[in-house]
């Protein structure tokens, strides 16, 4: 087999391929077999009619078909190899020849997208960021002791009308015109929370117990999200958190200490370290940032087009074209980072070990709420194990950026990111963003994402 590759732009490729007859004969002996077991020629057994039987009855031209068909993959993947192509998204073949007869070649031409060449820095010791100062601003702490509290509060019920802040025990129906769309009854809910519905917390206030009242919302789920519906809301009970005192009492209630003193010193250096953290974070992401504003990252428009609209279409959004821009920036952006996160991972000559994949793992399966061990095995079975170890090589290599890079605080001060390393504040990356683990490299000829 010859093949080889033409360069149409940074991010797509040519590859032409010539097949000689040899070795497509073994596919073409397959498609004669597949196809002499499924049909009946009177004369012959089952699976024994002769080819030139079958190129009378069904044309020359479907066994063709089904042998190229078969054959494509494997010759495609060949020629990927040779040219050391690295293909994503859908490839777009076209066959330009087929062995009309015997002794001919078969010849076809793949466009692929292709993952950029990133021209990176020698090293990355010249990035400078600033970031705040870590230190924990005094309600902060206040904040974290009052959280304390409230976890050994208690709901006390009072004989007034909701307040903000209230805990009230409500029934909900919502209804579209003459459909009921859906109803719960008993559910525990705080008033000024907003993670119910839109109005809910307006309609409350003011509310008594036994008392009901009716506005329109948009629906926050189901098959009818974001439609509008009549909401009826009832309240069967009204109580607020008591907390108790911050006294001594309670410091050896909620912590090892014995002092509300030791406690709070305790609060204190908890919520400088979230500070630091939250330093560390700043600096990751603005090392990321400087690093995608200076290196010049291609992305192929087609892999944009296609993740793009796999998710408007998910979200049943395909022609709203405002959020069409914003949804292809955030994608852009993403592949970006991904491709340079790449680059640097191989730069660097990054290795993931084995309890760093099944931190991940775990990691994961928490955010899932699903067992590791289920969690793994699912991962196994969808052959996303690559694209996890992939995934960890990102964040290793960010963490080995950030090593290098020189943080300051806004007081000049040098920051010291070993004091939460490097690799805690990159492995939190891509959490909550939608392009987590995406891996758009793949070799198959059909063209599917090993996403």
């Amino acid at each position: 087999m010859k093949s080889a590759v033409e360069t149409l732009n940074p991010t797509r490729v040519k590859l032409t391929v010539e097949v000689p007859f040899d070795e497509l004969k073994p596919s073409l002996d397959a498609a004669y077999a597949t196809i002499g077991s499924q049909i009946q020629v009177p004369g012959f057994r089952k699976g024994k009619v002769p080819s030139r039987i079958i190129d009378q009855r069904v044309g020359r031209g479907a066994v063709l078909q089904e042998a190229v068909n078969e054959a494509l993959p494997q010759f495609y993947g060949q020629a990927v190899e040779d040219n050391k192509v690295r293909p994503i998204g859908q490839p777009e073949v076209d066959v330009t020849e087929v062995p009309a007869e015997d002794g001919q070649e078969l010849k076809f031409t793949v466009e692929v997208d292709v993952r950029p060449e990133v021209d990176l820095p020698e090293d990355f010791s010249g990035i400078t960021v600033e970031v705040d100062e870590a230190k924990a601003a005094p309600e902060d702490v206040e904040a974290r002791l009052v959280a304390l509290q409230e976890r050994f509060g208690t709901l006390k019920g009072v004989e007034r009308t909701v307040e903000n802040g209230d805990f009230v025990s409500i029934d909900l129906k919502a209804s579209i015109g003459d459909e009921e769309i859906d109803s719960v009854t008993g559910v525990s809910y705080e008033v000024g929370s907003g993670n119910m519905l839109d109005g809910l917390d307006e309609a409350l206030t003011g509310m008594a117990a036994e008392e009901t009242k009716s506005f329109t919302a948009p629906l926050a789920g189901g098959d009818r999200e974001g439609e509008d519906a009549d909401v009826v809301v009832t309240v069967q009970s009204v109580k607020v958190r008591e907390l108790p005192a911050l006294d001594d009492d309670f410091a050896q209630l909620a912590s090892e200490f014995d002092t509300l003193k030791e406690l709070r010193e305790d609060v204190t250096k908890q919520a400088d370290q979230a500070a630091k953290f939250e330093q560390g974070v700043q600096a990751r992401d603005k090392v990321l940032e400087h690093l995608l504003e200076t290196i010049e990252i291609p992305v192929p428009d087609g892999v944009v087009e296609a993740e793009v609209n796999q998710h408007l279409e998910g979200e049943n959004r395909l022609e709203d074209d405002e959020h069409r821009a914003e949804v292809d920036a955030n994608t852009r952006k993403a592949l970006k980072a991904q491709f340079l996160l790449d680059a640097i991972a191989e730069k660097t000559e990054v290795k993931v070990e084995q309890p760093e994949l099944i931190e991940y793992l775990v990691m994961s399966a928490q955010q899932y709420g699903m067992d590791p061990n289920q969690f793994a095995q699912a991962i196994d079975q969808q052959g996303q194990v690559p694209a996890m170890v992939a995934e960890v090589a990102r964040r290793k290599a960010l963490a080995a950026v950030l090593e290098q890079a020189k943080v300051v605080d806004t007081a000049g001060q040098a920051v010291d990111l070993n004091e939460v390393t490097a690799t805690d504040v990159a492995s939190q990356l891509f959490e909550g963003d939608d392009h987590e683990g995406h891996d758009h490299e793949g070799h198959d000829h059909e063209g599917h994402d090993h996403a």
